[in-house]
């Protein structure tokens, strides 16, 4: 049955008619795909848009895009700005890959998360910069299998709170919360959010979106869920309410997916299925978010949105149960 026009989930988000705004063909060199980005609101006004590339080895590096409305005139480097150092960073030898950015005003600088890639597999490294030219690699903070995460602008109770998704060998995959006196050393690792168990849309595997958005009412968190069909894996957006001064605590968590891959671009490409955001941005009004997303590992989409919304919807649509577990 087709989607309603005032089903929550095109109230929520709102495709842009432009979609997709960035795509391989998009490049200034030739790539396979581009997909997953991170984004960040420059001094300027200006949209920084860190891109997954995926190159016709297999291998991902990433890139800077530059528009000054967020959706055309894209200036992209001419050139990619993070590759793999494989020689000084070994774990990134087979890519880099799914970035997230945020200002650390603390550090004046912004701290970049990303996947690095070995063969020991995927694990979270984090890198930090003032102008998206030069970088200060920190390694490896998380080692394999992890990825999926993102740092906290601002520390929690004296120390930095990253959200990452480590994969164990055997059972489910949720969401952790760990704590760092110094962005190197990291502790404290507790379990944030519970993969569902059984027909739910975020049973069994879930992971970070973008980075957390901090609001009066606590930290927004968008989460993408993997439903496992018999036909391959569907990838969908939700949303989680977590305490700003404790985000180990959620305080509500949605009971339906917001978000998940209708249209030919997001259904068709290299991996189908799939809507993944990394990035977003907030509008001067405070409330607009600009989402970033790949769009079936193949290309860059747009969805707007109201952060006041996705907290009115969350009051509406959670319970203290579904903050749990959801067993």
């Amino acid at each position: 049955m087709p989607v309603q026009p005032d089903d929550p989930r095109h109230r929520l988000f709102r495709r842009h008619d432009n979609n997709p705004i960035l795509s391989a063909h998009s490049w200034p060199y030739f790539v396979n795909t581009v997909f997953n980005p991170g984004a960040v609101r420059l001094p300027s006004g200006e949209t920084l848009l860190l891109c997954r590339v995926e190159d016709c080895s297999g291998r991902s590096h990433l890139t800077a895009a530059r528009s000054a409305d967020g959706v055309s005139d894209w200036r992209l480097d001419p050139r990619p700005t993070l590759e793999p150092d494989a020689e000084n960073h070994p774990e990134e030898v087979w890519g880099v890959e799914d970035p997230r950015v945020v200002w650390v005003p603390e550090l004046e600088k912004y701290a970049v998360t990303y996947t690095c890639y070995s063969p020991s597999g995927p694990g979270v490294s984090l890198a930090l910069t003032s102008d998206f030219r030069s970088f200060e690699r920190l390694g490896n903070v998380m080692p394999p299998e992890d990825k999926d995460a993102a740092l906290l602008p601002r520390r929690i109770g004296g120390s930095w709170a990253m959200i990452h998704r480590p994969v164990p060998q055997a059972g489910k995959a949720h969401i952790w919360i760990s704590f760092s006196p110094d962005l190197v050393h990291w502790g404290k690792h507790t379990i944030l959010l519970h993969a569902r168990r059984g027909p739910w849309w975020d049973a069994n595997k879930i992971g970070l979106s973008p980075p957390l958005i901090e609001t009066s009412e606590g930290w927004l968190m968008l989460y993408h869920g993997v439903r496992q069909t018999v036909a391959g894996c569907i990838y969908r957006l939700g949303a989680a309410l977590l305490d700003l001064e404790d985000p180990r605590r959620c305080l509500q968590r949605g009971s339906r997916w917001i978000m998940g891959p209708e249209t030919d671009y997001e259904r068709t490409g290299d991996v189908g299925y799939v809507v993944f955001p990394c990035g977003y941005t907030v509008a001067d009004d405070g409330d607009t978010i600009n989402l970033y997303y790949g769009a079936a590992d193949t290309s860059i989409g747009l969805a707007t949105g109201s952060i006041r919304e996705l907290l009115g919807w969350l009051s509406e649509n959670s319970t203290p149960g579904d903050a749990e577990s959801g067993a």
